[in-house]
């Protein structure tokens, strides 16, 4: 049965093989998309920017978790405050260049919309970071299938809303991510059986463990003048 990555994270107070690439990659494409929709840039977009604000509230939960459960591995931890800093000064620097010396609505579009269509792209890409991974484990236990289940759904929903009507900076990237999502998925369903046997090999291996170590503590305590 799959479970939410951080429901995952949560339960076992680590973020363990998890890799916060998708996540990072996804509050970028958000605060992007955030300036895309502005009435200064795109008038009459409002889905565009308050989807994608409430976008960049939901990843910077997720990102807070993930640091919250890091604290094993300070390398990476500052690897994430690394990027978010350099992700919130790009986003400030974009806005500052294209508000300021970008002058009238199709220049602002086209300079946001390729820099948006770029990170888009980006992010549906993301959780293929894991793929090496996945491929030398030959298992998806660290591939988010429910993140790469609902970039599907972003991407399809995303690319009908490109073609109403059409703006080639959404149907494009969207387009894209879409496939990317669908080449996800059918990584799950390829190693999916083999992912449940190593599992369900772990757990007999820890129950094992578990049984050995109970068994061994009962010895010592009925050892020699024991009861």
């Amino acid at each position: 049965m799959y479970r939410p990555t951080f429901v995952e994270i949560y339960k076992k107070k680590s973020v363990e093989q998890y890799s916060p690439v998708p996540y990072l990659a996804t509050l970028m494409n958000c605060l992007v998309w955030v300036l895309y929709g502005l009435p200064m840039v795109k008038p009459d977009s409002v889905l565009v920017y308050t989807i994608n604000g409430t976008g960049v509230v939901i990843e910077l939960v997720y990102i807070s978790l993930f640091l919250i459960y890091s604290e094993k591995k300070p390398k990476l931890r500052l690897k994430i405050i690394l990027v978010l800093i350099f992700e919130f000064i790009f986003i400030a620097a974009l806005s500052t260049i294209v508000l300021t010396v970008a002058h009238g609505h199709a220049r602002r579009i086209m300079i946001v919309g390729i820099v948006a269509l770029l990170f888009n792209i980006m992010m549906y890409a993301a959780p293929l970071s894991v793929m090496k991974l996945v491929i030398q484990s030959k298992s998806v236990e660290y591939m988010p299938f429910f993140l790469s289940f609902a970039s599907f759904g972003n991407g399809v929903a995303w690319t009908i809303y490109g073609f109403l009507p059409f703006d080639p900076y959404i149907a494009g990237p969207n387009g894209a991510g879409t496939l990317l999502s669908i080449v996800q998925l059918i990584m799950y369903g390829i190693f999916y059986k083999n992912t449940q046997r190593i599992l369900a090999e772990r757990a007999k291996e820890v129950s094992l463990s578990e049984v050995t170590t109970g068994n061994n503590h009962q010895s010592y305590a009925n050892g020699p003048g024991g009861v």
